[in-house]
């Protein structure tokens, strides 16, 4: 009885860890400042998605030098790769449907969490 009740302990100890191990990391936050600059594209159309405009932010930080106040430099999406999976990464995390009107509006300061899971990475995005 005793070899049992050790053998469930120790695999319970085994699961704990094991998924204390696969918990989410995160690589990276900043803070953005959504200005009238990053509701368009290179083309001059305005944008309609928020991943579009949140990926224009990084672009016009990153590769044009459009910084507004309020616009942290960050790491991640200095890689132009990284912008490409803004898309994807922002239907995989999460942001309210009250924060994504507020930014496809402009003139709002957004906190970005960019995360790595067992699912791949994700950002989630919140409006101050």
């Amino acid at each position: 009885m005793r070899t049992g009740i050790f053998a469930a302990a120790c695999a319970a100890t085994l699961m704990v860890s094991t998924g204390a191990a696969r918990a989410d990391e995160l690589l990276e936050s900043y803070d953005a400042y959504i200005g009238q600059d990053d509701l368009y594209n290179s083309s001059n159309e305005r944008l309609t998605q928020p991943w579009q405009v949140i990926r224009q932010d990084r672009a016009n930080v990153h590769r044009f030098g459009i910084r507004q106040p309020g616009d942290d430099i960050d790491s991640f999406f200095a890689s132009a790769r990284n912008r490409d999976l803004a898309e994807r990464m922002i239907r995989s995390g999460r942001i309210e449907g009250s924060a994504a009107r507020r930014i496809l509006d402009g003139d709002v300061r957004i906190s970005v969490e960019i995360w790595r899971g067992a699912g791949g990475d994700y950002i989630n995005i919140s409006v101050d």
